[in-house]
């Protein structure tokens, strides 16, 4: 399991046909997959309550791939509602049809089906997915996602023994439909319930408690380790053992050692941990961080020869938000590692481009009507009928949204939140400055679809061009979330060169579904199939564009 290999899994037989054909012919391989999702009964918190299943299972199964493979997953809705899957931090190159927000994509209506096909080109690293409408998160439905290597791309560290995908993130014992219902009058969440590691709360002290995860002694295993909650920062550590850090988000990190990290909401740790303790159970826990409660989970790891009981003592999580911040200072770019391709990291001079544009990004809470509501620069997202993706491509757009409702930088009547799509325009392949202002009392974590980005700089206090000189145009760490701490600001790099609509949102998923969300339309002028595929021919057609002609193919 722990080896770089790939599991192909069960085949899909309306696909099987064609599929041998493009096999034959093509270079990278094809892995298929069935999903069945329904509703099932399960109590991570000790208390019945519905969650969403994939395939029967609670989280959902993990998926086992490599670089350039090429992704086949026929999903069947058996819920109630519709639904879609996003596969948070895979860039869906050439590809946004296939990302799986409501504004690239159709839903699937209950009782039917839909095929997704992605290719996850020129990738590796930690990933996760799950359920992207109607707050179904909220009741599961998400899963590992992982990328491997190609065998002939070195690797800078050896093969661990195995490979563990550790799900962590807070948990609301009410139903995601409670919840919604709960938003939608206009009122927040409040305080999560629990907190869950892989679908479990843990209970220190409970011999009976079967084990996550075993080591052998003196082998070293890898652990990738995703916050998939709704809510809070969260705290892992591994009782008695240090975390080596190797790969964040997708790429190679220069290796350090941690006896516990700060995850904040969206983002992917993997680290190598080595089996060289006394032979016993141990405990890993994972607890809120920056919130006046204290809410945990704990998994046992067990020595396969082990004959002791975990400690009932837990390792403790540190208090401030300023350690957590010196915390990412700290991580830094492997420059001499291969990632997806045999050429280095470093090899991308990221700090030697000329920045074409600046978009300050400024979250703001209030109420719209009465009702609580979330934005960006005044702009409270709005989803439509029909997908922005699709209207842009239907040439309709005017008909569904404005573009630039919202200017580069916020303006004084920011706090006067208005309800609308929110659509950026972005010129193809230009290299952007974006920066994050947090003028609020809480921690934000904000994520980029269809990219990784360079995050350059997090300082507390407000943004100006002088802050440039503090950036690190170096070695830091590309990846697909950031954090932005409170009454603070987080600016991030980027090319603009993968043509579709994506996604810029809060990982808060209560801020997100309220309104703290927008899209970026980055369109290549030449409208060719070098930048861009064409809307599959299976998509799902949806309100106005449903039943029009397609336009005419890219070529």
């Amino acid at each position: 399991m722990g080896k770089r290999t790939t599991i192909i899994a069960s085949s899909l037989l309306p696909w099987l046909l064609s599929m041998v054909v493009m096999v034959a012919r093509a270079e990278d391989p094809y892995l298929f997959f069935t999903w069945n999702v329904s509703y099932g009964t399960r109590a991570p918190l000790g208390v019945p309550q519905q969650v969403i299943l994939i395939n029967g299972q609670f989280p959902g199964p993990n998926l086992n791939t490599t670089t350039n493979n090429n992704i086949v997953i026929n999903v069947f809705n058996n819920l109630d509602e519709p639904l879609l899957f996003h596969w948070s931090g895979i860039q869906q190159r050439k590809n946004s049809w296939h990302d799986g927000t409501p504004g690239t994509m159709c839903p699937i209506q209950p009782g039917k089906n839909f095929t997704y096909r992605f290719q996850v080109k020129d990738q590796i690293g930690s990933f996760y997915y799950y359920p992207s409408l109607g707050f179904q998160k909220a009741a599961g439905g998400f899963g590992g996602l992982r990328v491997n290597s190609r065998l002939l791309i070195p690797v800078p560290f050896a093969d661990p023994e195995d490979d563990y995908t550790v799900l962590i993130g807070d948990w609301y014992s009410k139903s995601h439909v409670e919840l919604r219902k709960q938003l939608d009058s206009g009122k927040t969440l409040g305080k999560p319930n629990g907190v869950l590691m892989n679908g479990r709360q843990g209970k220190v002290g409970d011999d009976t408690e079967e084990p996550l995860f075993t080591m052998e002694p003196g082998k070293t295993y890898r652990y990738r380790i995703c916050n998939v909650g709704l809510r809070n920062s969260l705290n892992f550590r591994i009782q008695g053992h240090n975390m080596k850090l190797v790969e964040m988000e997708g790429s190679h990190t220069q290796q350090a050692f941690y006896a516990s990290l700060d995850i904040h909401l969206g983002q992917c740790y993997s680290v190598l941990v080595t089996a060289d303790k006394e032979p016993m159970d141990y405990y890993m826990v994972a607890s809120t961080r920056f919130t006046k409660y204290h809410l945990q989970a704990t998994g046992k790891i067990r020595y396969t020869n082990g004959k002791g009981s975990a400690s009932p003592v837990l390792p403790e999580a540190p208090v401030s938000w300023a350690w957590s911040l010196n915390q990412f200072r700290t991580f830094r770019w492997n420059l001499t590692a291969s990632a997806a391709r045999p050429n280095p990291q470093g090899s991308y001079k990221y700090g030697q481009i000329n920045i074409t544009r600046t978009i300050k990004l400024a979250n703001t809470d209030g109420t719209v009507d009465g009702k609580l509501r979330y934005s960006i620069n005044g702009a409270s997202h709005v989803d439509t009928e029909t997908p922005l993706k699709l209207a842009e491509y239907y040439n309709i757009a005017e008909k569904v949204f404005k573009y630039d409702t919202i200017q580069d930088v916020p303006g004084p009547d920011s706090n006067q939140i208005k309800l609308s799509p929110v659509v950026l325009n972005a010129t193809f392949r230009n290299f952007i400055e974006i920066i994050f202002e947090n003028h609020e009392k809480g921690i934000q974590s904000w994520h980029l679809d269809g990219y990784s980005f360079f995050p350059v700089a997090i300082e507390v206090g407000q943004w100006t061009p002088e802050k440039r000189k503090n950036y690190n145009l170096l070695d830091t760490v590309s990846r697909y979330t950031i954090q932005v701490y409170p009454k603070s600001w987080a600016a991030i790099l980027l090319t603009f060169d993968n043509a579709g609509m994506w996604q810029i949102r809060s990982e808060s998923l209560e801020r997100a579904y309220l309104g703290q969300q927008l899209y970026v339309s980055v369109v290549s002028p030449e409208r060719s199939l070098r930048d861009e595929y064409n809307m599959p021919e299976w998509a799902l057609t949806c309100g106005l564009v449903k039943g029009l002609p397609k336009p005419a193919p890219y070529v």
